[in-house]
């Protein structure tokens, strides 16, 4: 071995110890996800230390990311009437949720302070279609503003319709401001936004040039996971379904439309990712935040709780940790990806083990390959410790729903997935109505005869080559 070699392979193993080190020190890391990185490192040294450096560093509590938020909440201060700020931080309708609850509402409180809100009417949509013609109507009848970011936002002919809607409104004098996760639409030509710009549409994406000195990992690894619609400040969408045939048309879903003053809520989210993604609003933010109608229909309490990965707490995964843990009677959970961290995966176990109804829907086979083999590997585990697991048959169930006890509902954009929880920029609507959660109970009771229950014999029974496969990617689902 020569001296340049021998130099060469000194250095990389000093950088293969500093880097399992970085990975051991991280105080936030989940276990889980730490073996999955020290294993890649140690395998594949110089492709998983570059992996590493872009996909693994933990930015959570980053101050540069702190200022923004500190600066955007100081503006609206600033800017905004008193009325919209009591219903987004104040905590006068906390004591309208039930007792046991309201620990869980100041947990969610903890990202960027949100609370409750009353005086809301929830539509639950269950239907592609049904949202399609909702968002439409909504949209067409827009007087003021349009605000949309979403993740996916695709090219075919539903798509299409609702990019054309938003051209003709900018055009008409509406302000329509376009958020697009970058990274997940790659494959997206400039074109296609190009169009909607030069119709005054204001389009940003979301992995702004603004990004460019913080560390390379939170451009490339932090993605945009949220799907958010507010129209003259009074109506908002929020759920599981992105802009896509897809959606509108295949899969089953679920979404919410929302009128009340949770919208005051979807309105702050979305004004502060176009602030940070580089776009600029109005001083006058009062425009933003008009006066809400009551709901007529209902009066649902509904906590809007946007998470992200530079954030210092995790609050997604922590109030999902809190309801299964809490849930006393049943937690009914939907997911297209179940690769739990390690604490809500033991919650999951310990619910089940006390004699709480555990039961988890997935879809039979899931649009990436790869998660067929991640979503089971963590069935065994489950199923030993009482967890049911139904496989939607048919149609893909893109869905992300928790319901608890006749009275908590969780719907929103967030899987039960290391990524969802822990790396991506997410947003749950958390929903206290015992009328809602009863209604979201009996969406998944009839999603039930759709599915087959995996039982742990037969599960015990599958083919050695696949308990394999899943044992080997049960190392790196963390990564996924």
């Amino acid at each position: 071995m020569g001296i340049a070699s021998l130099i060469g392979y000194v250095i990389l193993i000093l950088l293969i110890i500093v880097t399992v080190l970085v990975i051991l020190t991280d105080e936030d890391g989940d276990s889980g996800r730490k073996i999955s990185w020290i294993l890649v490192v140690v395998l594949v040294p110089v492709v998983g230390i570059l992996c590493y450096v872009v996909f693994g560093l933990n930015h959570r509590g980053d101050r540069k990311y702190e200022r923004y938020a500190r600066k955007f909440h100081e503006a609206f201060v600033k800017h905004s009437d008193k009325k919209p700020y009591r219903k987004l931080f104040g905590d006068s309708c906390r004591s309208k949720v039930r007792e046991g609850y309201r620990e869980l509402s100041a947990l969610l409180s903890r990202s960027n302070g949100t609370t409750v809100t009353d005086f809301n009417s929830v539509e639950i949509i269950t239907s592609g279609k049904r949202k399609f013609e909702a968002l439409v109507h909504d949209l067409e009848n827009a007087q003021d503003h349009i605000h949309m970011e979403y993740f996916y936002f695709r090219k075919d002919p539903g798509s299409k319709r609702i990019k054309e809607i938003l051209i003709r409104k900018a055009r008409e004098g509406v302000k329509v401001r376009f958020i697009h996760e970058n990274i997940a639409n790659i494959d997206i030509s400039p074109w296609y936004y190009n169009e909607m710009k030069k119709a005054g549409v204001e389009v940003v994406k979301f992995t702004n040039a603004r990004f460019n000195l913080l560390k390379l990992s939170a451009r490339l690894n932090y993605r945009n996971h949220r799907k958010i619609v507010v129209i003259d400040g009074k109506i908002g969408y929020t759920g599981g379904m992105n802009i896509g045939d897809d959606y509108f048309l295949r899969w089953r879903d679920t979404h919410m439309r929302i009128t009340g003053n949770a919208v005051y809520a979807l309105q702050y989210s979305f004004l502060y990712s176009f602030c940070v993604s580089g776009g600029a609003i109005p001083d006058n933010f009062h425009v933003l935040f008009p006066d809400q109608e009551p709901g007529q229909k209902r009066s649902e309490l509904v906590q809007i709780v946007p998470d992200q990965p530079v954030d210092r707490w995790p609050v997604i995964h922590m109030g999902a940790v809190w309801t299964v843990h809490h849930s006393s009677d049943y937690v009914y959970i939907q997911t297209p990806y179940f690769v739990p961290p390690e604490p809500l995966l033991q919650a999951l176990k310990s619910s089940a083990l006390k004699g709480t109804d555990v039961r988890i829907m997935i879809p039979r086979k899931a649009d990436q390959p790869y998660m067929n083999l991640a979503n089971k590997s963590y069935y065994n585990t489950c199923l030993e410790a009482g967890v049911r697991i139904f496989e939607k048959q048919g149609n893909f169930i893109h869905s992300k729903t928790i319901v608890s006890d006749d009275y908590l509902s969780v719907i929103g954009s967030a899987n039960m997935d290391y990524r969802s929880l822990e790396l991506n920029y997410e947003i749950n609507a958390y929903i206290f109505n015992e009328e809602t959660a009863k209604r979201n109970k009996d969406i998944f009771l009839a999603d039930l005869e759709e599915c087959k229950e995996v039982t742990l014999d037969a599960w015990k029974k599958r083919p050695w080559y696949l308990k394999l496969g899943q044992a080997v990617i049960r190392l790196f689902a963390p990564l996924l």
